[in-house]
């Protein structure tokens, strides 16, 4: 494998990692970083989702006896088949405008200038979500555990997802932020969004490989398997980090990063500094 492209998957598998479940959107960074970098040809989109697998299995590392529990408990345990239908029905309506709008939403959107139009809005809706749960005082929060959710709680954390459909919106912030609106305590929006991730990337993976198995030739396998590890490693420390964060703190700090990456990337890209690749 060429240095080269060694060096800008390992950066991109750590953008992954770092950046999958916090929300400041990963998609938005991996455009950006792939467009400075000059990633951009037919193996880019593969190589993004084959990295999300990786991130992904370092949350199912984290919770690997809480998944455990729930697929044991199938049979017999009420609550573990209320958590397993409620992270479907919460996944169905991302499913399906996904695959509706897929190739519209990658012609129009995939691109830096719009992803920091969505983070800078992004933003704003975190500082929004937070000022009103301040001026609440926390009482707004009535759900207090992921095990207490309802079915139409998981639905309205299921549609504020689909916003995550535009890149730079984040996912992991769509339905955190969507949870906190709805009811849910800062932790176990956090928690739900976790698990919400699984089932979202791994069908994408599956699907973008099935889609792009032709690209997955023996140096791009390479590259990939590079990226791959390098996501898991930072995503796992990113995640038990986030989890000890939000004991102690909001997600303030997070929306004003993304406002002055999303005015940064606009000022680059207006100004010419940079041309960003399509």
């Amino acid at each position: 494998m060429d240095w080269l492209i060694a060096c800008k998957a390992l950066i991109l598998g750590v953008v992954e990692g770092l950046t999958e479940f916090l929300p400041v959107s990963s998609t938005g960074h991996l455009i950006v970083v792939g467009s400075l970098l000059d990633f951009t040809d037919e193996h880019a989109t593969t190589f993004d989702v084959v990295i999300q697998l990786g991130a992904i299995l370092a949350v199912c590392w984290e919770f690997r006896r809480r998944i455990g529990s729930v697929i044991t408990g199938l049979p017999s345990r009420p609550d573990a088949r209320r958590f397993a239908l409620n992270v479907v029905i919460a996944t169905i309506p991302a499913v399906v405008l996904g695959l509706l709008f897929e190739t519209a939403i990658k012609a129009a959107l995939f691109s830096p200038v719009p992803v920091a139009f969505a983070l800078v809005v992004g933003g704003v809706a975190i500082l929004w979500a937070e000022a009103r749960q301040r001026a609440g005082g926390g009482a707004a929060a009535r759900v207090h555990s992921v095990d207490d959710l309802t079915p139409l709680d998981a639905l309205k954390v299921g549609l504020a997802q689909c916003f995550a459909l535009i890149p730079g919106t984040s996912r992991s912030g769509a339905t955190i932020i969507g949870g906190m609106l709805f009811g849910l305590d800062r932790r176990v929006a956090t928690e739900f969004s976790f698990f919400l991730a699984i089932p979202i990337i791994f069908g994408a993976t599956a699907y973008e490989l099935y889609k792009s198995w032709h690209v997955l030739s023996t140096d791009a396998l390479s590259s990939f398997a590079l990226g791959f590890v390098a996501a898991f490693v930072s995503a796992f420390a990113c995640v038990r980090w986030l989890l000890r964060y939000i004991a102690a703190h909001d997600f303030t700090a997070f929306a004003w990063y993304r406002i002055g990456f999303g005015l940064l990337v606009l000022l680059v890209g207006y100004s010419g500094a940079l041309s960003w690749t399509d």
